[in-house]
């Protein structure tokens, strides 16, 4: 029998290159590699941190499973569901919530990201000033599930038995949190959960084609690349990338942030070997570079676009799958929390 592995995302606007080459495509590559069981949710509960419309909330879920298929992930090989369509997900959410200390909620590192980012204050102040409204043109009122997720993230991992979870470094935080979690139930309740282990996987880390020294972010849609720009757009992007004071097209991540970055997309995209590309654009302008890598870029997502295209018009097709999947995987959740009401005396 096949190890569960499972992964999500949120559906909260377009995705870019750094999407599909941290997350999607890995998805693709573990799915055909036939070596797990792959279990691949709608991250809808957890987009609801931010700010929505009910009308833009249903488009962007749809817009996802679309996203999801155009890469690659297939029904008939891997399960894909939308969480907010299982209840157990909330459950389990709750009743992990109890049993965890609200400072081990206060130090994640995404919980102080997102908060400053919604606030500009210091996250130590942020705990005693929650629900505070900021009068700062823009800001948000930070959200209690802002500081919950990463017990939502936990019980969407621990449902499933899942024994792997394909991650990030900048996850590793919150995997190791769900461990624990789960550790504690076995320890006061018996045993029960899988402690799940990451599943690191070589996922570059775009930077934006802007500014080297920030993540490409879909906040800077000007220096971001987005996996539905036209082959215009994403050209004019790439000539308009930012570039090193000298001429050399080499990779060196600290003297030569800008073209290392350039870099690093291209050998994602072709597979082709970093020094294999610094031999092979020796001599070559920036413009000549960055013209090359525009045509890879377009041709690489063209059959994404295309395929895409296609399944928006057919809405009722994405939301058949969608279904058939959430009832697969609510067989295996509806079991696991009735085993953990019976262990916590709630049955």
């Amino acid at each position: 029998m096949k190890p569960l592995l499972i992964s999500g995302i949120q559906p909260s606007g377009k995705l870019h290159l750094g999407n599909y080459l941290g997350a999607l495509k890995n998805f693709v590559d573990l799915q055909n590699s036939n070596k797990y069981a792959c279990y691949f949710f709608i991250a809808d509960l957890h987009s609801l941190t931010e700010p929505f419309t009910p009308k833009e909330k249903q488009r962007q879920i749809l817009e996802l499973t679309s996203d999801y298929l155009a890469a690659g992930l297939n029904p008939k090989k891997s399960v894909i569901f939308q969480q907010s369509q299982i209840s157990a997900h909330s459950e389990l959410a709750w009743i992990l919530n109890t049993l965890t200390p609200m400072g081990e909620l206060r130090r994640m590192t995404q919980f102080k990201d997102k908060t400053e980012r919604h606030t500009k204050e210091p996250s130590d102040k942020l705990f005693h000033e929650f629900m505070r409204q900021k009068s700062d043109a823009g800001a948000e009122k930070v959200n209690v599930g802002l500081f919950t997720y990463p017990t939502l993230m936990a019980a969407d991992i621990l449902l499933y038995d899942a024994k792997f979870v394909p991650v990030g470094n900048d996850q590793d935080q919150h995997l190791e949190f769900t461990r624990t979690l789960a550790r504690k139930f076995n320890q006061n309740f018996g045993k029960t959960f899988v402690e799940p282990k990451s599943l690191h996987t070589e996922t570059p880390r775009l930077m934006s084609v802007g500014n080297p020294s920030k993540k490409m972010s879909k906040s800077e849609p000007a220096t971001c690349l987005f996996l539905d720009d036209s082959p215009e757009t994403i050209k004019s992007k790439i000539m308009k990338a930012v570039t090193d004071s000298d001429k050399e097209i080499k990779y060196h991540p600290e003297s030569k942030p800008a073209i290392s970055n350039l870099l690093k997309i291209y050998a994602s995209l072709s597979e082709d070997g970093i020094p294999k590309l610094e031999k092979q654009f020796h001599g070559k302008t920036y413009a000549e570079f960055k013209s090359s890598l525009a045509k890879l870029i377009v041709n690489h997502l063209a059959p994404y676009r295309q395929t895409k295209q296609n399944l928006k018009t057919n809405t009722s097709h994405l939301k058949t799958i969608l279904n058939s999947g959430s009832n697969l995987a609510r067989k295996i959740s509806s079991k696991k929390i009735s085993e953990v009401k019976k262990r916590i005396g709630l049955s």
